[in-house]
């Protein structure tokens, strides 16, 4: 076993194509001492991971990704040893899913109005696994698997985009209340893969700034699409605001397939020490 960890993972019970019983499976073969199940809105899937790795010396830590808005941009919110069977936490949840199934219901409506057959029972049949959380790429892929488009870029392009066609925004909360939903729920707040979200270097501050006035813990800055040039931004970046640092791979399975476990695009290295330091940063 090595030392190395990711702290950001995906399974088919958000926009993952692998079940958590697999991710463990891949993170025993990589030798990997832990890995965060971080997947959209949703803890569904921790269980089974944790289950899957009982009797082994993997180390599965409960997470989770929110979706929130800040300055009308998409900005994720990552939740780490989160107490994820906490009553108070799951009902924030819910109201998080309702949400969303909201937009997906609406989604649907728009994909009809272009002349797609598609609908609720159809993508529940063919995602089964996913009930729980629908996000774009469940419509992306189901868009691609039945012809419609060519490729997942042109899916979002055409239909799913921020600008397409089909797009439908939904109400989110702010990164500032999800970080207090995490810390409600014992785990460190983090903000996840901070470049990908087109801010100036002085926005980027003022919104980590801002996160810092409300508890953040910690900021991802080994993340598979950062350059070197990228990391030592961020370093710079939790240094100046005294927080942690994290890194994950943003692992999808067959959603993203230039990202594989633990080690992003091939060069990715994030030690456990990451991990135990964001543990006693409190």
């Amino acid at each position: 076993m090595t030392n190395l960890i990711d702290l950001h993972v995906h399974s088919n019970y958000s926009d993952g194509t692998c079940s958590p019983s697999r991710l463990v499976q891949l993170a025993l073969e990589k030798s990997l001492r832990a890995f965060a199940l971080t997947d959209h809105d949703t803890t569904d899937g921790i269980f089974e991971a944790i289950n899957a790795a009982r009797n082994t010396e993997l180390e599965v830590i409960p997470g989770i990704e929110f979706s929130t808005t800040y300055d009308k941009k998409d900005i994720h919110i990552l939740g780490l040893g989160i107490q994820y069977e906490n009553d108070d936490f799951q009902s924030a949840l819910k109201r998080f899913r309702c949400s969303r199934n909201i937009r997906n219901l609406q989604i649907i409506e728009k994909l009809q109005e272009h002349g797609i057959d598609i609908s609720y029972d159809k993508i529940l049949k063919e995602y089964p696994d996913s009930a729980s959380v629908w996000t774009r790429a469940h419509f992306a892929r189901y868009l691609l698997e039945h012809g419609y488009v060519s490729s997942r870029n042109e899916a979002f392009d055409r239909y799913l985009g921020d600008r397409a066609s089909c797009f439908v925004p939904r109400p989110k909360a702010s990164p500032f209340e999800v970080i207090s939903i995490i810390h409600q729920a014992g785990g460190y707040a983090v903000l996840a893969h901070p470049l990908l979200y087109g801010f100036s270097d002085k926005n980027l501050e003022i919104l980590v700034s801002k996160c810092k006035e409300s508890g953040i813990d910690g900021i991802e800055a080994v993340y598979s699409r950062n350059t070197p040039s990228n990391e030592s931004q961020m370093r710079q970046l939790a240094r100046k605001f005294g927080l942690k640092i994290t890194g994950g791979s943003d692992f999808h399975g067959e959603n993203k397939p230039d990202i594989d476990l633990g080690v992003g695009k091939g060069n990715l290295r994030i030690p456990y020490e990451l991990w135990e330091h964001l543990k006693n940063s409190r």
